[in-house]
């Protein structure tokens, strides 16, 4: 990705250096399903899946010291704040060619842990939205992640992940996800786990969308940054991560499609640069 000279997002929200303050117990929102996916997946899945648990009430409050970052976590913070806004700028266009505003979402760069409108979560789930409270969670950690543990290596596949988290607020936006919310309530397990592969497919679908616009009006990716997008989203299939955690594959517990509909959904946003491409709810099959 071309990052030199390009804007940056202002709806960066900098919560490294927090320390986590425990007071006593409350409602947290997403802590057990948080844990059974992070134990089966190693991913987090959508934090609105999550349902009330009781748990210790956290609270992150700042430190007496400003955060310090090293020069290869500045090129990141830097990275993902102009991905951010490459993102803004695509979804601005598209929803203004819809006669709509698209309201930007803040994406909160933390470490170890962190409080979210949906719950507490920890940097081991991975990067995440919250519709709740608009705002995309990320663990800079999980870059690197991607890289040694995944295989999936290069700067743009931590833009892709990025972009996938802002798709999740686009469904939030226009009213995709309460609706998939309200039929998860009344589904079986099996039917709500094929919901949310819907869901995160289309997010796939929409951050190529979105890579496929900020190539053609920005000359935003170099050569070689699609095969990298690719790469991440055949990584974190559930089929392989499965594998890699138990030894074997069980497709009824898929929440986020496999490496194969994850690359394909993401190659067809890419493709078309239509985000009616990425109906993924009458997709038969997926």
């Amino acid at each position: 990705m071309d990052i030199e000279g390009r804007r940056q997002s202002s709806n960066i929200e900098d919560r490294r250096g927090m320390r986590t303050v425990r007071t006593g117990v409350g409602l947290s929102l997403g802590g057990v399903l948080f844990l059974v996916v992070l134990s089966l997946l190693g991913i987090n899945p959508l934090p609105f899946l999550g349902v009330a648990t009781q748990a210790p009430q956290t609270q992150m409050q700042p430190t007496n010291e400003p955060y310090q970052e090293g020069a290869d976590e500045a090129l990141l913070h830097k990275r993902t704040a102009v991905v951010l806004a490459e993102t803004e700028e695509t979804w601005k266009k598209i929803f203004a060619q819809s006669g709509m505003q698209y309201v930007e979402p803040k994406l909160v760069l933390f470490n170890g842990l962190v409080q979210s409108g949906c719950g507490t979560a920890e940097s081991a789930m991975g990067p995440f939205y919250c519709p709740l409270d608009q705002k995309v969670y990320v663990d800079m950690s999980f870059y690197k992640d991607l890289e040694s543990r995944f295989g999936a290596p290069g700067d743009f596949a931590q833009g892709y992940v990025v972009a996938h988290e802002v798709g999740h607020h686009v469904q939030n936006l226009v009213g995709t996800a309460k609706q998939v919310h309200d039929m998860q309530q009344r589904a079986s397990k099996a039917q709500a786990n094929e919901l949310s592969v819907r869901m995160e497919l289309q997010a796939d679908c929409f951050a190529g969308v979105w890579a496929k616009d900020a190539d053609q009006s920005r000359q935003f990716l170099d050569p070689g940054d699609l095969e990298e997008g690719l790469r991440a989203a055949t990584a974190i299939g559930d089929d392989r991560l499965q594998r890699q955690a138990q030894g074997r594959v069980v497709p009824d517990s898929f929440t986020h499609g496999t490496s194969e509909q994850r690359s394909r959904w993401f190659r067809r946003g890419f493709d078309t640069g239509s985000p009616e491409s990425c109906d993924t709810f009458n997709a038969q099959p997926l």
